[in-house]
């Protein structure tokens, strides 16, 4: 399962951040053809290297595998953002969250 999920999950996270699979592997610091090789199950990335990938996504190891999580960096800023709000602002978004679920 982890050889299957793992380059779909780092394709989808790269594309959203809208780079290249040449310039991620670049600005990591490895060669050209590295996050394509990776994506396309030719190769997995050691540990260090995995860690940089994160580093490069901004995110967290566990959001990477969160799966259920579609946009890890949106979730972090929406989450910094609840924590400034009362208790009241935050009870009214919670309402707003509870409606939009129940509804989908």
């Amino acid at each position: 399962m982890y050889e299957e999920d793992f380059p779909i999950r780092l394709s989808k996270l790269r594309t959203q951040k809208g780079v290249s699979a040449r310039d991620m592997s670049l600005s990591i610091g490895q060669n050209p053809g590295y996050i394509n090789n990776i994506e396309t199950g030719k190769a997995l990335p050691s540990m260090s290297s995995f860690f940089f990938i994160c580093e490069y996504l901004n995110i967290t190891p566990f959001d990477f595998f969160d799966i259920n999580s579609e946009y890890p960096n949106e979730m972090h800023t929406l989450i910094d953002n609840l924590k400034r709000l009362d208790k009241q602002q935050f009870d009214n978004i919670s309402s707003i969250v509870e409606e939009l679920v129940k509804n989908k």
